[in-house]
């Protein structure tokens, strides 16, 4: 058997390529949407990808499923669990419990684990020609490793109000099917560390059934079932606006995209009568605060990008990025992660360009302003750091919700803005200048500088 994790740390999204080394085929389970990677892995092991299947409707990137069926001509397993409402909108060999996909001497077999989702499946994993006992379980976004998958997404980004219950009462029958099975087989999760499809994920990339049974929260509550779904609605983070057009979008026939686009270099004249675009900075923060083009946001290219931007950006802009020279590629591939597509181009020199310049403030100058009239703190955090700790006075508005929400009732006094390490609270500054904000000081140290300079907090 031929086995690889590949692993999208932008959006801590692992998906799956299991070959047969006796047949040369293969299977890829939750393919990410640049499907490059997976035709390389095929390529260089001598496999053809004969089959892809998803273990549930995702919410957190959008699916390469389909483009790597219209490149290879393999055939797409997904679930025709979880009713009416929960069945994929395209050609697809649907599944239910207890169905098997045979990949040459391998076989998946499908467990339906609602829950997280009405319509999630798991698939246990058999090398035949060695044994036929399970060896390994990809559980999606069933059981994560030290975690489960939270079932109030589908209330908090897609309006579905009621169904949070029913996804904990599911999912705590769901689990007792994952710990029926043998304590050795290997655990393979569809998400790790830093992803907001639970709240405590371990960063380690795999476990064992037996491990979860001692460790995952989950499996110690035992009969108690109000305990369990008490816990487990808790302190969730905040569910990202864009999980509900990743859902739609999972759903539907939409128009696919195999190959990853390449986009123009723009000049400054380009843009420069053009009132129909939206400025992202990829630069780093401070390269931002020296210098910027009036009216952009400041989204880092770091692992948080497709996050952020998914946050803070609508499917409809028309996307103008601005970066250093030589990561378009890296930027145009977390972005179509997620279906952002609508890229218009690069800036990769702004030089020339009359800029602006970002508020900084420090420690000393947030405690002598935050407690005048005419000031508001913004703390920007999610809500359980902000519930956990912060520093006296502060607001707490979530930069996430803005948006939707601009915070139009402070837009006359002086904001100051932190965060945790200042990262949001550039995004979250510079979205406020460009909706006309203009009293916006950015405390680019937060929360963690005003720990180091000994400053109080409070809870």
């Amino acid at each position: 058997m031929f086995f690889q994790q590949v692993y999208d740390k932008t959006l801590a999204q692992a998906s799956y390529f299991i070959g047969c080394q006796a047949k040369n085929v293969a299977i890829v389970i939750d393919a990410k949407r640049d499907i490059d990677t997976y035709l390389e892995i095929a390529k260089q092991n001598n496999m053809k990808i004969t089959h892809v299947a998803e273990t549930h409707i995702h919410a957190d990137f959008l699916a390469g499923s389909r483009e790597l069926v219209e490149v290879t001509g393999a055939d797409l397993y997904l679930s025709d669990e979880g009713g009416e409402n929960w069945q994929y909108e395209f050609p697809h060999i649907g599944l239910k419990e207890g169905d098997k996909i045979e990949v040459g001497n391998l076989s998946l077999e499908v467990i339906h684990t609602p829950g997280h989702t009405p319509e999630s499946i798991s698939f246990v994993l058999r090398d035949h020609p060695a044994s036929n006992e399970p060896v390994m379980i990809f559980t999606g976004d069933f059981v994560f490793v030290g975690d489960i998958g939270r079932p109030d997404l589908l209330e908090e980004a897609a309006g579905m109000v009621g169904t949070k219950e029913i996804g904990a009462e599911q999912m705590f029958e769901s689990l007792k099917k994952f710990a029926a099975l043998p304590d050795y087989v290997q655990v393979w999760p569809g998400h790790g560390a830093g992803s907001a499809c639970g709240k405590a994920l371990g960063a380690v990339p795999s476990s064992t059934v037996g491990y979860e049974k001692i460790r995952n929260w989950a499996f110690q509550f035992g009969d108690d079932y109000e305990g369990f779904k008490n816990y487990l609605l808790s302190d969730q983070p905040e569910a990202p606006v864009y999980f509900a057009m990743m859902k739609k979008l999972n759903k539907i026939d939409r128009p696919l995209l195999v190959e990853v686009p390449q986009h123009p270099t723009l000049s400054l004249d380009n843009i420069a009568k053009r009132n129909d675009l939206t400025l992202i900075d990829t630069r780093h923060k401070s390269e931002f605060a020296k210098g910027h083009l009036k009216g952009s946001i400041n989204i880092q290219n770091n692992n948080s990008l497709a996050n952020w931007a998914g946050w803070m950006i609508g499917y409809d802009e028309n996307l103008v990025l601005i970066t250093d020279d030589g990561n378009q590629e890296e930027i145009t591939r977390k972005l179509m992660r997620i279906g952002l597509d609508n890229i218009k181009g690069f800036i990769t020199n702004i030089d020339d360009a009359e800029l602006e310049k970002t508020k900084i403030v420090d420690a000393d100058e947030v405690e002598s302003m935050k407690d005048d009239e005419d000031t508001v703190l913004l703390d920007v955090r999610g809500k359980s750091e902000f519930k956990a700790e912060h520093i006296p006075g502060a607001d707490h508005r979530f930069v996430g919700s803005f948006r939707k929400s601009l915070p139009n009732d402070i837009k006359d006094k002086k904001i100051i803005i932190q965060c945790q390490s200042g990262d949001r609270a550039t995004i979250a500054a510079s979205y406020l200048e460009k909706n006309g904000f203009d009293k916006v000081y950015n405390y680019a140290g937060s929360f963690l500088d005003w720990k180091k300079q000994g400053k109080e907090t409070t809870k």
